[in-house]
């Protein structure tokens, strides 16, 4: 049985190309970790809009459910990327 197809959503943020890094190292020496725009949609409507994980769904276009498993994921590259020195990239 094959897994159900990703449901589009509906994402405003366009920093495709992109990258926040640490500064006087090159981006050739660094770490890259990849951020999602969708990843960054939700981590910008929960965090800085202050918006609850059922109406960020809401304008995302998914379930609660699948806000909070994205906000983890998000989470959990930003502290990555902040704690060791590596660059965030936008995809």
């Amino acid at each position: 049985m094959s897994p159900r197809c990703k449901k589009p959503r509906n994402c405003k943020c366009k920093f495709k190309g992109k990258a926040f890094k640490p500064t006087c190292i090159p981006m050739s020496e660094v770490e890259q970790i990849p951020l999602l725009r969708e990843e960054l949609e939700a981590l910008k409507l929960c965090d800085l809009d202050d918006l609850t994980q059922a109406e960020a769904g809401t304008r995302m276009g998914v379930s609660r459910g699948t806000v909070q498993r994205i906000l983890t994921t998000a989470r959990k590259k930003v502290a990555k990327a902040l704690s060791k020195g590596q660059a965030i990239v936008f995809e």
